[in-house]
């Protein structure tokens, strides 16, 4: 920078040097201003494709799978918004949420969206032009809610409190799914910095022990704040494509993005889309904007199953016999159907009805 500031002091005098170098400076603020404001402006397009994107999920008036169960169980997720009063969480529909719940349910969602809006600044603040590096520690990240939530639900079925197999197999799911994306990110090099893993591994020790302790209190809490971080994944993965799809189309996919999309058992795949028919999707990878989009979906279908989990008792795996269901008999190993939500919950119905410990 001296060396240049000498050179034009010499040929255009101190005048044209000093212009040349505010004007450069300028430009360069100029620049950077206008690429925030494009990515801000790309986020919020975003965000509001998903809200509509969940939204329509939402306003359906029963799933598919749903309807060959014995009862009628509330498939409206959990989200309190300006206006939006009726969409509570409610066991069995027609059943009104109270005051009380409805104070909690908007402290529990107020404390989410602060949390993932101070995430979010930490992550703009490192990752602000290395991509691959935030898609790293986003998906260190991502995974660990489901470890937490699978956790907490087998300590419940130690004490005899949990009898659900559909959330163990759904959770597990998304967590495969999730290791995906990060093994996808390390072979883009988004893990080649050793300060990058370390804050991701850190970050996610600590998250891991939050969201156990969130989901041990209020499930509903819990699946809340892992929506909103799904949600922002997708906007970020969203406005990525937006920005650099053309230079994506040209580059090659990783091979354990065509392995896991395209080949082999594709179970764990489907199982953790809730809001779909196994089998109906099947994603083509032929370059390196296949897989972002497909990631980018992926994090869609996240979102919709941690909304939809916010209905305490209305999870179902895709996988889900519906003869078997309709009829109201299970085939091999039959269960019983203790659940609660939260060990509050657990630890009243373990008093109040001795059955519910068997």
């Amino acid at each position: 920078m001296a060396n240049l500031l000498r050179s034009q002091w010499a040929v255009h005098g101190p005048v044209s040097c000093a212009q040349d170098t505010y004007a450069s400076c300028c430009g360069s603020v100029r620049d950077k201003r206008h690429q925030r404001q494009q990515r801000l402006q790309l986020r919020r397009e975003a965000d509001k494709v998903l809200d509509s994107f969940v939204a329509k999920a939402k306003a359906k008036p029963i799933s598919i799978r749903l309807l060959f169960s014995r009862k009628l169980i509330s498939t409206k997720a959990m989200l309190v918004e300006k206006g939006d009063q009726n969409h509570f969480e409610s066991n069995i529909v027609g059943n009104p949420p109270g005051v009380l719940e409805t104070m909690a349910v908007k402290f529990e969602q107020t404390c989410n969206i602060v949390l993932t809006e101070l995430v979010i600044k930490i992550l703009d603040a490192f990752y602000s032009e290395r991509h691959y590096a935030r898609f790293y520690v986003l998906e260190t990240i991502a995974r660990v809610p489901y470890f937490a939530f699978v956790s907490v639900l087998h300590m419940y079925e130690s004490f005899g409190w949990w009898r659900r197999s559909d959330y163990l197999k759904v959770h597990f799911a998304e967590s495969w799914n999730e290791l995906h994306h990060l093994l996808i990110m390390e072979s883009l090099g988004g893990d080649e910095r050793w300060i990058d893993r370390f804050l991701a591994q850190h970050i996610a020790v600590f998250y891991y022990f939050m969201i156990a302790f969130m989901y041990a209190v209020s499930p509903r809490m819990a699946y809340h704040f892992s929506e909103c971080v799904e949600k922002h994944a997708y906007s970020t993965y969203d406005m990525f494509i937006k920005l650099q799809g053309e230079e994506l189309k040209k580059l090659p996919a990783p091979e354990v993005a065509v392995k896991y999309y395209t080949q082999g058992d594709l179970y764990l795949f489907d199982e953790f889309q809730t809001d779909r028919i196994p089998c109906s999707r099947r994603p083509k990878i032929d370059n390196l904007y296949d897989v972002f989009i497909n990631i980018r979906d992926d994090e869609a279908e996240h979102c919709k199953t941690m909304k939809a989990c916010q209905t305490h008792g209305s999870l179902l795996s895709p996988h889900r016999d519906r003869e078997s269901m309709q009829d109201g008999t299970t085939k091999g190993c039959s269960l019983s159907s203790a659940e609660c939500a939260g060990i509050l919950d657990c630890v009243k119905k373990a008093i109040s009805s001795p059955v519910h410990r068997a």
